[in-house]
């Protein structure tokens, strides 16, 4: 058992940590954050300059390399200081890179990958529809009716971020519904987000901020085949293997908010004072911060385990729902903690803890609610299924 990273990632981490310190500081994430509804093009723009729409992308398609491990590093340090604007990489990271490696041919990575590579192309994904939520087939209504040299889609999708500026929007459509079961049947689509029938709305919300999340109405919006990902009405099988990565993501930004709120929450207690000494000195906050250590500790070992055995291509479904469900808990759990420590400071918009507990606090619904990805643990255990 080693429980150590490996040289090349301890540097790639170190780097990181400098990069982020350097280029996107916590001051500069809350004012692009402040605007709400204006996309920060200079983020996305720092990212391409660094190579980081590369990371996860094989050098043979322009990319730089590495496997999952090196792209939960990169999350969990972008998320240290930007919180959910992590997403702003990690968006394309697994609706494109990630999805177009897995699921795409040949020409479709050609086609796709370079450009993502170098930051020219970004994506969104349209899984979830207005009356779905986490039952996404159950209310799948978006369907792909078949046309001369490809398919018609006509639906809605909802919570789609960064559809506003997004080039392609990879979207689940019901294309067979004489089927069996509710997972036959559904065909994955590279729809071009910028043609005519689509209109997008950008929907106010807590937290995740300037990211932009859309309604997307679609109306006879023609897809040719070659924008079909996999083999039509076989979707959900291909899909299932990638949302682990999409759990384990999510647990490496959980992971860095709560570096971030153990790192302010110390920066604070050593430096506030009242009632004569600094409030560090005070045993009820030295709790608090022992409890998020403590947290810390137990999230990096799930993170680093459960991205290992992805990497060696196990299966890691359970284990990827236990980190999503523990990481984002902790990360909630941990935000409000270090609202907590800062007192009335915690609570301004001049601080960092509100915006940690706005952003790790969709983390507890989506991509999937805890309380699905709890059911799934169950049900992996042995017992009956619960819905």
């Amino acid at each position: 058992m080693d429980f150590e990273l490996s040289e090349e990632n301890r540097a790639f981490r170190d780097m990181v940590r400098r990069w982020v310190d350097t280029e996107t500081p916590k001051a500069w994430a809350r004012e692009l954050e402040r605007n709400e509804h204006d996309y920060p093009f200079a983020l996305w723009d720092k990212f391409t300059a660094a190579g980081f729409h590369g990371i996860g992308i094989d050098e043979a398609y322009g990319g730089q390399g590495g496997d999952v491990m090196t792209q939960m590093i990169l999350g969990r340090e972008l998320a240290r200081s930007l919180g959910g604007l992590a997403w702003i990489w990690g968006l394309t990271s697994f609706a494109g890179g990630k999805s177009i490696g897995v699921y795409g041919n040949e020409e479709q990575k050609k086609r796709f990958l370079p450009a993502m590579a170098c930051g020219e192309l970004r994506a969104s994904i349209g899984f979830t529809e207005p009356n779905g939520g986490t039952d996404v087939l159950g209310a799948l209504s978006t369907t792909a009716e078949r046309a001369d040299g490809g398919w018609v889609i006509n639906g809605e999708k909802i919570w789609c971020s960064s559809s506003h500026v997004a080039d392609y929007i990879l979207l689940l459509a019901r294309t067979d519904k004489n089927v069996e079961k509710r997972h036959h049947g559904v065909t994955l689509f590279f729809v071009p987000a910028k043609q005519k029938g689509l209109t997008v709305t950008q929907l106010p919300k807590l937290g995740m901020r300037s990211i932009g999340s859309c309604l997307v109405h679609i109306e006879n919006v023609f897809v040719p085949d070659d924008l079909v990902l996999g083999e039509p009405g076989r979707a959900w099988y291909m899909l299932l293997p990638t949302l682990n990565n999409e759990r384990i993501m999510v647990g490496a930004f959980c992971l860095g908010v709560i570096d971030g709120v153990l790192e302010d929450a110390l920066d604070y207690m050593k430096q506030r004072k009242a009632f004569g000494k600094t409030i560090g000195s005070f045993q009820a906050l030295q709790h608090y911060v022992a409890d998020i250590a403590t947290w810390q500790k137990a999230i990096e070992l799930m993170l680093h385990n459960t991205a290992w055995l992805q990497s060696q291509g196990r299966d890691c479904g359970m284990e990827s729902s236990m980190l999503k469900v523990m990481a984002s808990d902790y990360a909630v759990k941990a935000a409000d903690l270090g609202i907590q420590i800062l007192g009335g400071m915690g609570y301004s918009a001049e601080t960092d803890m509100q915006r940690y507990w706005r952003d790790a606090r969709l983390w507890k619904i989506g991509p999937i609610t805890n309380e699905m990805a709890r059911n799934g643990i169950a049900e992996r255990l042995g017992l009956p299924r619960s819905f």
